[in-house]
């Protein structure tokens, strides 16, 4: 990764604490608004994350503009969204402030991460965030759902998170997160992030998440039914799937029939089980005439 030499001038806490308070913006933790007061660690995310040149950015939650100034040191354009309407209209003056050269390659978008629609301008190949902590794997989910241009990313959350988007089967931490990001793409954690590099500090560790795209299971299977039969195997973990199954399946009978057609033993439990199985037996249930479907919200 090269940096511009005509490239953009990075926040540090001053410039931070100057930009909030000229907002006269007091950070809430109901807001998730923790924002990052260090130059090495947005760098150190954008170098993590694999971007280059040619990459369009997604960024969601950008704050005050510290990881959106790394990013426009890197990328051809990043594109921001932003819940808070007095931060998405603050963060155009900053960067023209900071990075009057990359000025015309950036936009923000006013919008829910968890809702938005679709984007502007040329379709997004990376996302790179500092994911509001409360609503990530939801955030996650719907934009690679939404999204199916991007082809890589990294993301910053909650320590804990982090270990469940990567953990893999058989691991204490897998669960639903870590079977909804594998339909996606292989998932890996690329490191810590300590909390003093934050304003105000969290009660929380943080750590970065890497994923790069790949093709979903191949299945007959939608993945809303996919994922519903993911949700019901996670509701109770001690129980065998078969019984988890039950609810979604009608009855424990049908649910063995599937899960038998999809040879996965009807004794174990959903922990074990990969997307691929997930997808088997959202499979063997449609042959059973059992369709699963989510409740409507976020994943």
């Amino acid at each position: 990764m090269t940096t511009n030499p005509a490239g953009p001038r990075l926040l540090g806490p001053a410039e931070v604490r100057q930009i909030a308070a000229e907002l006269d913006l007091r950070p809430t933790k109901q807001k998730g608004q923790n924002f990052v007061i260090d130059a090495n660690t947005v760098r150190r995310i954008v170098r993590e994350s694999g971007i280059t040149g040619g990459d369009v950015v997604v960024e969601v939650g950008p704050g005050l503009g510290s990881l959106t100034l790394a990013l426009l040191e890197v990328a051809q354009r990043v594109i921001a969204i932003e819940l808070d309407p007095l931060l998405a209209e603050r963060l155009p003056a900053t960067i023209a402030a900071y990075a009057p050269a990359q000025a015309d390659r950036f936009e923000v978008v006013l919008a829910d991460a968890m809702r938005v629609e679709g984007l502007p301008g040329p379709a997004p190949t990376a996302l790179v965030a500092n994911l509001p902590y409360n609503v990530s794997v939801p955030v996650l989910i719907h934009l690679l759902t939404l999204l199916p241009s991007l082809e890589r990313g990294l993301v910053m959350v909650q320590a804990e998170v982090a270990d469940r988007l990567a953990a893999g089967p058989g691991s204490k931490t897998y669960g639903v997160p870590s079977v909804k990001a594998a339909w996606f793409a292989d998932v890996r954690r690329a490191g810590a992030i300590g909390r003093n590099v934050f304003w105000p500090a969290p009660n929380v560790d943080s750590g970065l998440v890497a994923w790069t795209r790949r093709e979903p299971p191949r299945t007959t299977a939608t993945r809303e039914a996919v994922f519903a039969v993911v949700d019901a195997a996670f509701a109770q973990r001690r129980k065998q799937v078969r019984a988890a199954l039950r609810g979604v399946a009608g009855s424990a009978e049908v649910a063995t029939a599937a899960l038998e057609s999809a040879g996965v033993d009807p004794t174990a439990r959903g922990e074990v089980l990969t997307v691929e199985d997930f997808a088997r037996i959202a499979e063997g249930l449609a042959a059973q005439g059992v369709h699963p479907s989510r409740p409507s919200g976020p994943a």
